[in-house]
């Protein structure tokens, strides 16, 4: 963004000319104005909370164009007439769904008061898949608005995998060659890792990717976007990466992030009750079994992290990066534990064999 622009961006952006400049589209011209999130990136956005005590909305600058908003806008109006919480989108005093201001568009939904979901809290994890399933059923129809961009997104996951395979192999070269502190830690968790990575592969080279169910996916379900009210319904936020997906992405994604925490560090149990409860309402098949366990099984952060490491080698905190890839290691005998007991699981459940 050339310097004279972000002066702009930055002074719109102030709590004050928030209050000033964006907020009479609203007659909201007297509520307080709090900033809640900022990030200064490429894809630039801020978050404010908009209350006079009475009540609050959540005021967004987003960092796509108005075809991708309208995607956004899209999904989270069918959601909502298809009886999913979530928050609208809510008209300006001109009847637009947005403010464009200084070549930056801003949204207000109401703001949903409530807890994120607590991944320590089983209910809430329960819960939180059975809201998920919901979802994609809501949206197997889903028809964007005319002049939207048609989100969408449908990697393979086999391509993917073979892809990142051969990329820890190529890691394993420069590791021998550097020999540096970054290299030694990944050497010392290459076995472990290399099998998890061989698990994934090898299913990955059986899975049908055409047995797959697509859907409206929200790309990002964690749960920081899964809110609890004060009555315990589930409420999804932020759709910005909302896309047309494989509905297996977005359950192995809210897994993966569950389970590689220290407190629920890659236990099977926890992962049979999202998809049993998952599968209750929204049938997985057999291909997105595999899909689920091809994405849980593969060692992802030592994957990337090493990529990155020696993609960058010259130019990036080294110290830092061995603190990434040891903290992404610490957990790998759990993680191939979990594999093994996941694949013996799918299995006995559809009484075959993975590979």
């Amino acid at each position: 963004m050339p310097s004279e622009a972000k002066r702009i961006s930055y002074e719109l952006l102030l709590e004050s000319n928030i209050k000033k400049v964006i907020l009479p589209y609203y007659d909201l011209q007297n509520y307080e104005v709090t900033q809640i999130k900022f990030k200064d990136t490429d894809k630039q956005r801020a978050v404010y909370k908009i209350d006079n005590g009475i009540n609050s909305y959540c005021l967004k600058k987003v960092y796509y164009n108005i075809e991708e908003l309208l995607f956004v806008y899209s999904a989270m109006e069918w959601l909502y007439r298809n009886k999913i919480n979530v928050p609208r989108i809510l008209s300006t005093n001109t009847g637009g769904r947005f403010v464009m201001e200084s070549n930056m568009l801003f949204i207000l939904s109401p703001w949903i008061d409530g807890n994120k979901c607590d991944y320590d809290n089983v209910e809430n994890i329960i819960n939180s898949a059975l809201n998920l399933s919901k979802f994609h059923n809501a949206c197997d129809n889903f028809i964007p608005i005319k002049g939207s961009k048609y989100k969408e997104a449908y990697a393979d996951i086999t391509i993917s995998t073979e892809k990142h395979f051969e990329q820890l192999l190529n890691s394993s070269n420069k590791a021998f060659k550097y020999g540096d502190k970054f290299s030694k830690i990944f050497l010392n968790n290459f076995e472990s890792s290399m099998k998890l990575a061989k698990l994934s592969l090898d299913v990955s080279s059986t899975i049908s990717m055409s047995n797959l169910s697509i859907s409206l996916c929200h790309g990002d379900y964690v749960n920081k976007n899964i809110i609890f009210d004060n009555d315990n319904n589930v409420w999804t936020i932020d759709f910005d990466k909302c896309k047309i997906d494989y509905c297996t992405h977005d359950i192995s994604y809210f897994l993966r992030r569950l389970l590689k925490r220290d407190n629920t560090r890659w236990d099977l149990e926890i992962a049979i009750s999202v998809l049993e409860i998952y599968d209750s309402i929204r049938p997985l098949s057999l291909d997105e079994y595999k899909y689920i366990f091809i994405y849980l099984a593969f060692p992802q952060k030592y994957w990337k992290i090493s990529k990155d490491y020696y993609n960058n080698i010259n130019k990036c905190n080294k110290s830092s990066f061995c603190n990434l890839l040891n903290k992404a290691s610490s957990k790998n005998d759990f993680q191939l534990q979990f594999a093994f007991e996941f694949k013996d699981y799918i299995e006995n459940k559809f009484k075959c064999k993975l590979n």
